[in-house]
């Protein structure tokens, strides 16, 4: 049977030479986590690689994002299938290849550096990356291309740390995949809810909005939605709702020449002494010193 370590119709790969690497290890953040090697094979029919322990001197990730394979460690074969991923360990003999009548599709990258084995670890074996609704691939693959792309841009320093950064969020999508996939399930549907909620409080301004109404409005309980809304905005429902008030009441002192009385129920305060107490509270100067005040 004919075995082929590279030369895939298709194929990506960078190898960084020897002098980046070294700056890379001199280097505060390099010296953390740093690429030796990079790429990609599709259907890589009769791809094989065998190393000795004195050869592997990093940390070697293998991604099938299609077609089955396998891998050879401390005498132990282990079938690789779509969706899995494994990392061979530094130091320790392996050998992996595709399968013959299904040959593998794989993403690859050999790693190293002082949190290289925080990230490798437990990740000796077979390692599922199960699609459903909220799997994230699609972007875990394209932060594999913003790597490539940066390692591909020249051997300029700056890029070469930018890749290391996204590596880390690369690998961290794995280490923490469950985190990884619920934050970004709940980054979207969490994000929706509260600008669905900023949106109805810009659409009120001039009227009396309880937390209820707006808790309502996104279809949410009272307290679940406050503690979500500070999460993302810093602020309280109803404060953030003052904030917009008095940002809107500015605009009015700007481009209008209304009064203070006529501005304050345009934006949900009916007793102009209270509103003009709120906005000296936040600006840091009545609404009349504001208005005189030179803008631009």
């Amino acid at each position: 049977m004919p075995r082929i370590k590279n030369g895939f119709k298709g194929e990506r790969t960078i190898v960084l030479p020897a002098f980046l690497i070294e700056k890379l290890k001199q280097d505060p953040l390099g010296q953390e986590l740093y690429i030796t090697d990079i790429g990609y094979y599709p259907h890589a029919n009769f791809h094989y690689c065998e190393r000795t322990a004195e050869e592997v001197n990093e940390f070697v990730l293998i991604y099938c994002v299609e077609g089955q394979g396998w891998f050879e460690l401390a005498h132990r074969r282990n079938e690789i299938n779509s969706n899995q991923f494994f990392i061979l360990p530094k130091h320790v003999a392996h050998a992996y290849g595709s399968n013959t009548a299904n040959p593998w599709t794989i993403y690859w990258i050999h790693f190293d550096g002082k949190k290289a084995a925080f990230f490798s670890s437990g990740f000796d074996r077979p390692c599922n990356i199960t699609p459903e609704a909220h799997s994230r691939i699609k972007e875990r693959l394209t932060l594999f291309e913003e790597i490539y792309s940066a390692i591909n841009s020249g051997y300029n320093k700056n890029y070469m740390l930018y890749a290391t950064t996204s590596l880390f969020h690369f690998l961290g999508s794995m280490k923490f995949i469950g985190e990884y996939r619920d934050c970004g399930s709940m980054n979207h549907s969490r994000k929706d809810v509260v600008q669905l909620a900023i949106h109805y409080m810009k659409e009120n301004l001039n009227k009396k909005i309880r937390l209820t109404d707006i808790a309502g409005e996104v279809k949410l309980s009272t307290s679940y939605f406050s503690n979500l809304f500070e999460e993302k905005t810093g602020s309280s429902p109803l404060r953030y709702l003052n904030y917009l008030r008095i940002q809107e009441a500015c605009h009015y002192l700007d481009f209008t020449d209304m009064k203070i009385s006529q501005i304050s129920p345009l934006v949900g305060y009916e007793d102009s002494l209270y509103f003009s107490r709120l906005f000296t509270k936040t600006m840091g100067i009545p609404p009349s010193e504001y208005k005189a005040k030179k803008k631009g």
